[in-house]
């Protein structure tokens, strides 16, 4: 699964790089280092001008409410979708027989920039006392990552014409490989550039394969270290979160 990442970019140096249209309205996002569901994240879509539905589509980068909100969900106020089960994650192998996931498969995929993510695992320390230790994975070169994921668009019917749309997404996952195994069973699913094309197409399905589990050359640029326990807790948020781990306190390292 994928819980909490982390990502320094800003929509502006984001649309820069990848050509892309900014459509953050400039909500200001600074760099996250803990990054958590129901938190606005930055996304990368492909879509056609509304008023030129002909003209080619083009990469646009879109804020997004991490969590996805099915169409089909009740207003609890007006305006406000009733809360639920925060769906930030998407099982790969199966979002296109989900439900809530698979009218996004058909129509609705993104990409998910981060610097790397987080995930906990569970050992022993000096006494023997079984605790969580956070590990942060990422490029080895300190490139940013690209995860699949899918998005909607919410709006609450009974306000009509008012109603504004509220955009959310979720990560897409699939089963971890090679080296990442040590961390934990399911990690986000990697979108290499080649396949962004297809993956981004509003136009046609995307291929079945891009669904597929990677192999595990596909994530071997992927490293994994320990970071700081201050991860666990969302209150905290700074580049601190991804320091070195003190070595004298017993902690231990997978890698």
């Amino acid at each position: 699964m994928c819980g909490r990442y982390a990502t320094t970019t800003n929509p502006a140096k984001l649309a820069v790089e990848l050509d892309a249209i900014d459509e953050t309205d400039d909500k200001g996002f600074n760099p996250n280092y803990n990054v958590a569901p129901t938190n606005q994240v930055l996304t990368v879509v492909e879509r056609h001008d509304r008023d030129h539905p002909d003209d080619p589509a083009t990469l646009r980068i879109r804020a997004m409410r991490w969590g996805l909100i099915p169409v089909w969900t009740k207003a609890a106020e007006p305006g406000v979708p009733v809360k639920g089960k925060p769906l930030f994650n998407a099982r790969a192998d199966k979002a296109a027989t989900t439900a809530s996931f698979r009218d996004a498969v058909k129509k609705r995929r993104c990409l998910v920039p981060m610097d790397g993510w987080y995930e906990w695992v569970t050992e022993s320390d000096a006494l023997g006392k079984a605790v969580k230790r956070p590990y942060f994975m990422s490029k080895s070169d300190g490139g940013r990552l690209y995860m699949a994921g899918l998005w909607s668009v919410w709006r609450d019917r009974s306000l009509g014409e008012e109603a504004k749309p509220l955009l959310s997404c979720t990560i897409l996952t699939t089963d971890s490989v090679g080296e990442l195994t040590k961390i934990h069973d399911r990690m986000p699913l990697p979108m290499p550039r080649e396949h962004w094309d297809a993956w981004l197409d509003p136009d046609h399905p995307a291929p079945e394969e891009l669904l597929e589990t990677p192999s595990p050359e596909a994530v071997s640029d992927i490293l994994m270290r320990e970071v700081p326990s201050l991860v666990n807790s969302v209150k905290n948020n700074g580049p601190e979160l991804l320091g070195k781990v003190d070595e004298q306190a017993g902690q231990i390292s997978l890698i």
